[in-house]
C-alpha cells in the first residue's frame, strides 16, 4: 500500500474524521487502489474520473489515486448531459467512479509540448461562463496553498468544518489543510446544518468556509447565526459578497474571513483576518505568504497603490495549466479588477469582462448590484449589459423582488440617490430565481440568455398589440 494511506492508517488521532466513518474511508480507498494497480498491469498510469456524491467515496478514490500517482479528474456528480460531454471532449477516462452515462467522445489530443505529469489532479472550473475546463493542480501546489494558509493564521493544526462539495477547489481544500497538518475535519451536508441539527463539536477549534448565499440563509435562523459566532473563523468566498450581508455579519459577531482565491490558485491567495473585518474593514486582506499579486494597466505596467487595474497573480500554488496544456509563464493574468491599498490590502471591484459601457460610460454590474440589495427591496439581483443600437449596451437588471407586489419602479425609485443616472437599470426582468452554481457565482451566460429572450418575447407582444390596435382603428 502507497505511503499516503499508510500514513492515514496509522495517524494517532482516530477520531480526526468527523461526521463519516474513518474505518470506511480506508477500506473503501483500499479497494479502490487495488482496482488501480489491476488496470495498470494492463497499462500504465491509467487516467481517473471521481463523481461520487457520498463524501467518503469520493474521498476514498482521491486518496487512492494520488496514492497510486495517477491522473485523477474531479467531477460534480449532479452534471448533465451537456456538461458530461464536455468532460468526454476533454478526456478519454480508463476508470470511472460514480453515476456516471459515459458520452461518446473525442477527447483532444494534448497539443503542449510539456508532458502532463501522470500524478496531476485536475480541478473543474467553469466561472461565470458554464464552460467547464480543468485546472491542472499536483500535490506540491495544494500542499503549498495548505502552507501558506498555515503561516498567514500562525497555526499548527488546521481544523476544517466542511459544508461545501469536494470535487469544488473550496471544498477539497478544507481536506487537504486538514490532512496535511494532522487537523480535524468535519463532514456535513449544508441542507443538514441549515435544518437546525448541529454536530457536537466546539466551534471555537474550527475554521468554516461559506460562500455569500449560504452566509445569508444561516443568518436568518437566530440560533445558526449564534453558532456561528462561536467559529475560529468563517471564510467566506467563492462570490462576490454585498454590504449589507457583511454589516449583518458583524452585528452577529461573526469572526469573518473575506478571501479572494480561485481553482487556478488552489483557493485563497488573499484574506482579510476576522479581527480586521470587526473593526470595519470589507477588503480581501492582505496576500498569504505563498503568493504575489500586482495590479497592471493595460499596457502592463504596475500601478501605484489605490489605483484600478488588472490583477496579475504569482504563486507557488498556481496550477500548472488547463488540461491538457500546460502553461509557459508563472504568473496568471486574472480578467478581475482592483486595486491595493495604503494598508496593502487587495480590493476587488469587479470583472473587466462584465464592465458595461453605455453611452460611452463605464458600469459595473457589483456598484449597481450594491445599491439594489441595500434597498432591501429584492432576495437576488444580477446586472448585465445587452446590446442596444443606441446606447452600444444598456443596463439591464434581473432581480428577485422580496414580495410579489414590488415592482421595478418602486426600486428604482429607491436608488435613485445612489446612483449615478446612466447606471441605473433601463431594462428590469422580474424572475423567481437566478441561475447560480454550488458556489454561488452567477451563470452571466445564462443571464444573458434569458434577458435576450425577454426582450424579445416583450417587443413580440407590442408588436401584436400595435397590430391590435391598428386593426381596431381601422374598424
Amino acid at each position: 500500500m502507497a505511503s499516503l494511506l499508510e500514513d492515514i492508517k496509522k495517524c494517532g488521532d482516530r477520531h480526526w474524521l468527523i461526521g463519516c466513518d474513518r474505518d470506511e474511508l480506508i477500506e473503501l480507498a483500499e479497494h479502490f487502489y487495488l482496482e488501480i494497480i489491476e488496470q495498470s498491469s494492463q497499462q500504465n498510469s491509467p487516467i481517473i474520473i471521481v463523481a461520487e456524491s457520498n463524501p467518503i467515496r469520493f474521498l476514498a478514490g482521491f486518496l487512492a489515486a494520488c496514492s497510486a500517482s495517477c491522473s485523477i479528474f474531479l467531477c460534480n456528480p449532479f452534471w448533465g448531459e451537456g456538461e458530461w460531454q464536455q468532460v468526454f471532449d476533454i478526456v478519454q477516462p480508463d476508470i470511472v467512479w460514480g453515476e456516471v452515462k459515459k458520452q461518446k467522445s473525442k477527447a483532444i489530443i494534448p497539443n503542449s509540448e510539456f508532458r502532463i505529469p501522470n500524478s496531476s489532479i485536475m480541478i473543474p472550473t467553469g466561472g461565470s461562463s458554464g464552460k467547464i475546463r480543468f485546472a491542472i493542480h499536483t500535490w506540491d501546489t495544494l500542499s503549498a496553498s495548505v502552507r501558506g494558509f498555515q503561516t498567514y493564521f500562525q497555526i499548527q493544526q488546521i481544523n476544517s468544518f466542511c459544508v461545501l462539495p469536494l470535487y469544488h477547489v473550496s471544498g477539497l481544500m478544507q481536506f487537504m489543510r486538514s490532512l496535511i497538518t494532522g487537523g480535524k475535519l468535519a463532514l456535513f451536508p449544508f441542507k443538514t446544518i441549515e435544518s437546525g441539527i448541529i454536530p457536537d463539536i466546539d466551534p471555537e477549534d474550527f475554521f468554516i468556509s461559506l460562500v455569500p448565499t449560504q452566509l445569508q440563509r444561516l443568518l436568518q435562523i437566530p440560533n445558526l447565526s449564534n453558532w456561528l459566532a462561536q467559529f475560529q473563523t468563517v471564510l467566506l468566498g467563492g462570490a462576490s459578497a454585498w454590504q449589507d450581508l457583511l454589516t449583518q455579519a458583524r452585528d452577529c459577531g461573526i469572526r469573518l474571513a473575506p478571501t479572494y482565491g480561485m481553482t487556478e490558485t488552489a483557493s485563497q491567495i488573499a484574506t482579510l483576518k476576522p479581527e480586521d473585518f470587526l473593526q470595519g474593514y470589507n477588503s480581501c486582506g492582505r496576500v498569504l505568504p505563498h503568493a504575489q499579486i500586482k495590479v497592471i494597466d493595460s499596457k502592463n505596467q504596475i500601478l501605484n497603490s489605490n489605483e484600478i487595474g488588472t490583477i496579475c497573480i504569482q504563486a507557488k500554488s498556481l496550477a500548472l495549466g488547463y488540461y491538457p496544456d500546460l502553461l509557459d509563464r508563472v504568473e496568471i493574468q486574472i480578467d478581475d479588477l482592483g486595486f491595493i491599498d495604503d494598508r496593502g490590502y487587495l480590493n476587488i471591484v469587479g470583472r473587466n469582462s462584465d464592465k458595461i459601457i453605455t453611452g460611452g460610460e463605464n458600469v459595473y454590474p457589483c456598484e449597481v448590484e450594491a445599491a439594489i440589495r441595500a434597498t432591501q427591496l429584492v432576495d437576488d439581483i444580477a446586472v448585465i449589459g445587452l446590446c442596444d443600437r443606441i446606447w452600444g449596451e444598456v443596463v439591464t437588471a434581473i432581480y428577485v423582488p422580496k414580495s410579489q407586489s414590488i415592482t421595478a419602479i418602486e426600486i428604482k425609485a429607491a436608488i435613485a440617490k445612489s446612483l449615478s443616472k446612466f447606471k441605473i437599470p433601463k431594462y428590469w426582468i422580474s424572475a423567481q430565481k437566478l441561475p447560480r452554481n454550488a458556489q454561488g457565482k452567477l451563470n452571466r451566460k445564462q443571464l444573458k440568455a434569458i434577458a435576450i429572450l425577454t426582450q424579445e418575447n416583450r417587443d413580440r407582444d407590442l408588436s401584436n398589440l400595435t397590430i391590435v390596435e391598428t386593426t381596431g382603428r381601422s374598424r
